[in-house]
């Protein structure tokens, strides 16, 4: 198991997650940024606000970006 962490990355700052998650791999972790990102775009949307131009960045534990994930990712386009 490897320690994660998902920052989320704003136009104005860099909201930092001190604790991380223990997951298997960066697939998981991946899996895991996409539901997190879903859960944090529900609340501004129903306000009205929009988010999409967010981001989420996973690290590991020495502080390595490994992979940068725009909130606009995580949504499905439907018609």
């Amino acid at each position: 198991m490897q320690r994660f962490f998902f920052h989320v990355i704003t136009s104005a700052c860099v909201i930092r997650d001190e604790e991380g998650s223990e997951l298997a791999d960066l697939p998981t972790a991946r899996a895991e940024a996409i539901e997190d990102i879903r859960m944090l775009i529900s609340d501004p949307a129903l306000l009205g606000r929009d988010v999409s131009s967010r981001s989420m960045a996973i690290c590991d534990e020495a502080g390595n970006t490994l992979l940068a994930l725009p909130f606009k990712d995580a949504l499905t386009p439907c018609d």
